[in-house]
Order: C-alpha cells, then structure tokens, then sequence
C-alpha cells in the first residue's frame, strides 16, 4: 500500500519554519529592538507583559461570548496564545481565523455556527476598538492631529475606494444568484446566532467586556512600554495613537500588520507630539514584547495542538 502523505507532521513543523523565515527576514528590526530593551526600565516592561498575556485572555472570553455552548477553558485559551503566532504568520487575521475556526469545530460545533460565531467575533473586536477610539478621542479631543497621519492627497482615494467597494459587491451579489442565496443562508444563521449568545447575559458580557478589554490591554502594553523608555507623551495620547494606527492599518494585509502597524505607530506616536526617535524606540520595543518575543512558543504551543488534535 502506497504511503499517507504525513500532513499532520508537516502541519506541526510548519509553523516553526515560518518563524525561522519571518525572523531571518526581520533581523535587523529584532537586533535594534533587543537594544532597546536593554535600556528599557525593567519594572515597566513587566507590566507591560503582564498587559499582553491578559490579552490572551481577553481574547478567550470574547470566543467563548460568540458561542452559546461552553468551550474546554485550557484549550481555549491555548488556542488564543496559539492563534496569536498564526496571525504573525499569515495576512490580514486569516491564521487566528482558521485556528479557531477549526477548534470549534473540533469541539463539535457544525461549520455553518463556528463560522457565524467568528463573524460575531470580528464584528465585536472592530466595534470595540472604533468605540473606545471614539470615546478617548471625545475625552482627549487634542490627542491626535489627524491630519498629520494621512499622506497629503491621500483622502480622495480613500474615499473612492470605501464607495466603490461596497457598490462593487452589491453588484456582484446582484448578478450571482447562488452566491447571494449563499450570503443570505449566512447572515440568517450569524443573526440566530448573535440573537442566542445575547439571550444570555453572560455570554453576551463575554463577548463585549472581552471586545472592549482586548484593544485596552494592548494600549496599555503600549503605554508602559513608552513610560519604560521615557516617551514624553500622556498615556491617553500614547493609547489614541495606538487605536488610530491599528484602525488605520486593519486592511493592509500584511502577516499581523509586520512592518505596516510598526510605521503607523511610529506616525501616530509623533503626531501626539512624542519625539521621532524616541517614538521608533518605543515602537519597536514595544512590537518586539508583544509580537516576536511570543512569536516561538506560540509557534510551539500551535504545533503541539495539532498534534494533540485539538485543532
């Protein structure tokens, strides 16, 4: 008998081998990071990563407040610590997306749900983020120059394209008739989903405690990041700079934003009057803590659940 292609083993190294290639091809933003952090004063880097590993745990509770059934607590939270590294490694969320897509329905739920309750995920971490954006800029009203953070020119074709994408896929649904019976079988399965998880109070305070608690962490990571390294900045202005310029970056598919969130910041970080050099400092201390340092184990941790079949 001919062989099994040995996909589960392939899929368990994969992730180390992308690690390898994502680090080789980053060196140099690795090598001035680490630098960075040796002049960092160390008790706020510490909370700084304690802000981070709360994240994995936000993000666990606003999974678990997308679906009414209960998920296995350990895994799940494994599962988000893996995810992270996944999100690293491919563009635009899709590794976080298929890593969890997968261990709902590792935990029984049929595809058509898991997909709907991640669509309710997407949903309440985009709302959480534009709210508490929204709300900090209402309370900071001077934190940001905005202006400063669109390339001169730049608005006209933004708002081309946010025209032009929706009327493009209202005509397509128009045109193609199964795959516009194909989004409606969606939508009415995601809105009995979304109606089930908010008739109940606790998932429901998952899901949106979670979607608020996760983009607060992360700022917040941020912010000690720049006390650490003595960013002349208010930390309300350090956290608006953080929102604006991971909303900004949200479409640009890059693996987890790579190179697209760290020159947002560094814009962002400026434009609330922090110093250029001082704000790329903090910039890549601060993505070196959050993003490579959990880059491996997550890698590991994502390698090992496949091989447990967890995902």
């Amino acid at each position: 008998m001919p062989r099994r292609f040995p996909v589960r083993r392939v899929l368990c190294v994969l992730p180390l081998l992308l690690v390898a290639v994502v680090a080789v091809r980053h060196r140099s933003v690795l090598a001035e990071g680490f630098g960075h952090l040796a002049t960092a004063r160390w008790p706020w880097l510490l909370a700084a990563a304690g802000a981070t590993c709360l994240t994995w745990v936000a993000a666990a509770c606003t999974r678990q407040g997308a679906v009414v059934e209960r998920l296995p607590r350990r895994r799940l939270l494994a599962t988000q610590f893996a995810a992270g590294a996944a999100n690293h490694l491919l563009p635009t969320g899709l590794g976080a997306s298929a890593v969890n897509l997968r261990f709902m329905t590792v935990c029984g739920l049929p595809l058509a749900r898991s997909s709907a309750a991640l669509a309710l995920y997407l949903l309440a971490e985009s709302v959480g983020r534009v709210a508490l954006l929204g709300a900090l800029l209402i309370a900071f009203p001077g934190a940001l120059r905005l202006g400063t953070l669109l390339p001169e020119g730049a608005a006209g074709p933004l708002l081309v394209v946010a025209v032009a994408v929706p009327a493009v896929a209202a005509g397509v649904l128009a045109l193609v008739p199964r795959l516009r019976a194909a989004v409606a079988s969606f939508l009415r399965t995601a809105l009995g989903e979304a109606r089930s998880v908010h008739g109940r109070p606790a998932r429901a305070l998952a899901l949106w405690g979670g979607a608020l608690a996760f983009p607060a962490l992360q700022a917040s990571a941020l912010v000690l990041v720049g006390r650490s390294l003595g960013l002349p900045v208010p930390a309300a202005h350090m956290a608006v700079a953080y929102l604006a310029a991971t909303v900004a970056v949200a479409l640009v598919p890059t693996p987890g934003g790579i190179g697209s969130v760290e020159a947002a910041l560094v814009v962002a970080l400026v434009a609330t009057g922090g110093p250029a050099a001082v704000a790329t400092a903090v910039v890549l201390a601060f993505r070196l803590l959050t993003v490579w340092l959990p880059l491996l184990p997550g890698a590991l941790t994502l390698a090992a659940l496949v091989r447990m079949r967890v995902i």
